[in-house]
This record gives structure tokens, C-alpha cells and sequence, in this order.
């Protein structure tokens, strides 16, 4: 299904085939959707446990309030994926020299070796997503959603 989008600078209706934050969340669910079966079916992983896995083996050990950030997760989420992983041995919990209130999730050598086999697999699957766009096309959508999250954070009084 094709979209064609109507963008009007002063709109007084809503139609929400032309509202831009619908269609960016029907997209991205569709997307999740799509990979967490994958995920789900060969891995027995959920999408929040593979952000976190993914975002432990890029940033290195971390606080669960820092995944959050990273994987634009709420406690909950990170609190029940983080549990997940911690009950299959794919990361491990150590004290927060810094914080005696928190502790830091760092994957164990399970999590780092799943990661290093999922890795190339999401790699494939963006590839196929994108296939028949132009170098150009990813570039400027990468660099839209960077601005419009930069956007939304600005005007959550986040950023």
C-alpha cells in the first residue's frame, strides 16, 4: 500500500493518513512487529531485550536508567527485559561503585556471543528493508528522524 502524503501548512481537519507522527508510529510498529517475530521465533528474545543486548554490547556496561534513555524505554520495560536476560544469563547485575542506589547490567559472554549472532542478522533485515532506496534516501531519512526526535525532545522540554 502506497501513501501519498498531502502536507498543507494551516490544516484545520485531521486525517490521519496525513498526520505525520500516525504514520511514523503505524510504520514503526509494523517494523517491530515484523522483527520481533524474528526475534522472537529463532532467539526468544523480545524487542526490549534485544534493544537493551544491542545497546550493552555498543555502550559497554550500564545503569538501567541510561538503557532508557539509549532505547527510548520506560523503567518498566527496561526493569522486565533486564529481568529476562539476568534469568537466562545473557547479562549479569554488578554494584554501581558510583551509586549505591542503582547497580549496572553488563552483558555475560552468552549475551555478548548472541549479540555478535544477531547483529549481522539485523543488518540483513535493514538491507532488505531499504533495498531499492538510494544511498541518498537513507541518508536524508536518517537525518529527518534524527531532527524530528530532536524536535519532539525539544518541545517535551527534554532536550
Amino acid at each position: 500500500m502506497r501513501y501519498r502524503f498531502r502536507v498543507q501548512p494551516k490544516r484545520t481537519a485531521l486525517r490521519l493518513d496525513d498526520y505525520l507522527p500516525y504514520r511514523l508510529s503505524v510504520a514503526a510498529n509494523e517494523v517491530s512487529r515484523l522483527v520481533a517475530r524474528a526475534y522472537e521465533d529463532r532467539f526468544g528474545l523480545t524487542i526490549p531485550q534485544w534493544r537493551i543486548i544491542a545497546n550493552l554490547a555498543e555502550h559497554g556496561p550500564s545503569t538501567p536508567q541510561q538503557l532508557g534513555r539509549l532505547a527510548a524505554m520506560d523503567k518498566v520495560t527496561v526493569s522486565r527485559a533486564s529481568q529476562g536476560l539476568l534469568a537466562r544469563g545473557l547479562s549479569r547485575r554488578v554494584e554501581n561503585g558510583k551509586d549505591g542506589r542503582s547497580h549496572i547490567l553488563a552483558l555475560t559472554n552468552e549475551g555478548m556471543t548472541l549479540h555478535k549472532t544477531i547483529a549481522p542478522l539485523a543488518l540483513a533485515f535493514e538491507r532488505s528493508l531499504i533495498d531499492d532506496w538510494s544511498a541518498e534516501d537513507v541518508e536524508r531519512l536518517h537525518a529527518q528522524l534524527k531532527s524530528l526526535q530532536h524536535k519532539a525532545a525539544l518541545l517535551a522540554g527534554l532536550g
